[in-house]
């Protein structure tokens, strides 16, 4: 009859059944670690990709509103708005829009940009008012505007 020895587990045999509790915790706090380092560094370049790309917005926009200004001579008013890069407003007979290929869009965090004309600190004033759609602010809320400040 042969002989059975109890010996310890083959190690192969061992990994083939799993990771331990010990080594899942580890690997969780790692991972807890590098999110808590990480995780800020990219909400913040997200809030700074935000105001670049309103910066953008406003830009393109007010390339539209330049050529609106070369056609009929002066801005459109603020009671007609960025629509009127879109359509003709009444009795603006030389009118050669549209000057833009779609609605204006709302900015990154989908408020409408504030239009006046004429501005308070030029021909017109075309602003974003930041992540919390209130005037003035820091941060992700500061207002991003037309006009250096």
């Amino acid at each position: 009859m042969p002989e059975h020895r109890l010996s310890p587990p083959d190690p192969a045999v061992r990994r083939g059944r799993g990771f331990t509790l010990l080594e899942l915790l580890v690997v969780l706090v790692v991972l807890g670690l590098l999110v808590s380092i990480v995780g800020p560094k990219y909400f913040s370049q997200l809030g700074k990709s935000e105001a670049k790309a309103a910066q953008a917005q406003i830009a393109s926009l007010g390339k539209a509103l330049d050529l609106y200004r070369l056609d009929l001579g002066h801005y459109p008013s603020t009671e007609q708005g960025l629509a009127a890069l879109l359509a003709s407003p009444t009795n603006e007979t030389k009118w050669q829009g549209p000057y833009l290929q779609k609605a204006p869009p709302p900015d990154p965090w989908g408020k409408p940009y504030v239009y006046k004309a004429p501005g308070e600190h030029g021909d017109y004033d075309l602003a974003s008012l930041g992540k919390d759609g209130n005037p003035g602010g820091s941060g992700d809320n500061a207002d991003i505007t037309s006009w250096q400040p």
